[in-house]
């Protein structure tokens, strides 16, 4: 049986939450700033030290593709977002990102290959504490919210969703709305009071 590396996961997720860190032990990486920006940057090296090939969309979803067998299929994808409220917890969204980047290194230490390929997404704005609606990314991946709306939506100092992509270099090409998953999986620190209840063992 597969098991990951729980310290290497502990390790990444500090060294993440030093990024933006506050003085109370939280976070604060408000959507697309330079703090968002250099939290997915770090990202991105893990992925780009990990193989994976990293795309981004109109909107700045980040996306990071682990090639399968039948590359051509839909991928099975897993993510969350690295945005935080202003006083954010060390754990909220990121540990749904680095759990699934933790899986993808785990099948690489054990030299697995998947037949569907393997995409890890960190969605744009998914807490709405800078601009508005929450979950602006994954709604205009969806196609729930349409593109120029989202590009359009402006934060308490008038900088538009367009302008802060521009500003941190995440404005992408691929296209909005996204081709569909296979099937997504998000991992949420707020499941683990629920799974520990039910004496799941993947909860311990």
């Amino acid at each position: 049986m597969l098991k990951i590396d729980g310290k290497r996961l502990w390790s990444s997720l500090m060294e993440m939450a030093a990024v933006g860190a506050t003085a109370k032990g939280g976070v604060r990486r408000l959507a697309l700033t330079q703090e968002d920006a250099a939290g997915r940057a770090l990202f991105s090296q893990w992925c780009v030290d990990a193989g994976l090939t990293l795309s981004v969309d109109q909107v700045g979803n980040l996306f990071a593709r682990r090639a399968g067998r039948f590359d051509s299929r839909a991928a099975v994808a897993s993510g969350s977002h690295l945005d935080t409220q202003p006083e954010g917890g060390r754990f909220d969204g990121v540990y749904g990102v680095l759990a699934a980047l933790e899986v993808v290194r785990t099948l690489n230490d054990a030299g697995i290959e998947t037949d569907k390929p393997i995409e890890i997404v960190v969605w744009t704005n998914e807490e709405g504490a800078r601009f508005t609606p929450a979950m602006l990314g994954s709604a205009a991946f969806t196609g729930a919210m349409p593109l120029d709306a989202a590009l359009d939506s402006r934060d308490t100092q008038g900088v538009s969703v367009a302008d802060a992509l521009a500003a941190t270099s995440y404005a992408g090409e691929r296209a909005i709305p996204g081709t569909a998953f296979d099937a997504y999986f998000e991992a949420h620190i707020e499941q683990g009071p629920l799974l520990r209840k039910a004496a799941c063992p993947s909860a311990s």
